[in-house]
């Protein structure tokens, strides 16, 4: 696999889920990244490396999202919902330039889930 189509594949892993996230309400974020992950992570280092970000990300989301469900009881998680939306695309976001760039890179606040 040529390094450009790293890039491109790296690049789409994190804007996959950026457009998904908001578009799903945070259900359907973690389709595209699992998708190359499980196709491409054997083909190059790089791939690999931004969508296993990417799932991560998406872990770390999910289990924000569904916090925030359980404290819509006294409604904080009304706020805090689309809180988590909004800083997840906005990570997924960063990570796509950062991969369209060709730059390693590790999500901040995002422990290393998948590998």
């Amino acid at each position: 696999m040529s390094p450009t189509e790293e890039r491109n594949l790296g690049m789409i892993a994190h804007l996959v889920p950026a457009v998904l996230l908001p578009l799903s309400a945070g259900t359907l974020g973690f389709v595209g990244s699992l998708i190359i992950y499980l196709i491409y992570k054997d083909r190059g280092p790089f791939v690999r490396a931004h969508a296993a970000n990417s799932l991560n990300v998406q872990i770390i989301t999910a289990i924000a999202l569904l916090l925030s469900s359980v404290l819509m009881i006294v409604l904080v998680g009304f706020l805090l919902y689309p809180l988590v939306i909004v800083v997840a695309t906005v990570i997924h976001v960063l990570g796509a330039v950062k991969a369209n760039n060709g730059e390693w890179w590790t999500p901040p606040l995002t422990p290393q889930l998948v590998r």
